[in-house]
């Protein structure tokens, strides 16, 4: 039995390559895609949009306000 065997007729596509997904791979045709995949979301290639943030309030903590 080969990859190709499992895969379904009624099965999404590989969201990477377009080949039809492969049961042991689920929802991605192989490993190689299903790599691919986990490299864009660790180099932040998959975000969700928001608020813009002021650069200088980025890293830094909340700074709170001293009474000398």
């Amino acid at each position: 039995m080969t990859d190709t065997d499992n895969a379904s007729p009624a099965a999404k596509p590989c969201s990477i390559c377009g080949k039809p997904a492969v049961a042991r791979f689920k929802p991605f045709c192989s490993s190689r895609c299903a790599d691919i995949d986990l490299g864009r979301w660790l180099k932040g290639s998959y975000v969700i949009p928001g608020e813009p943030v002021d650069e200088a309030e980025e890293g830094a903590p909340p700074q709170r306000e001293h009474e000398d």
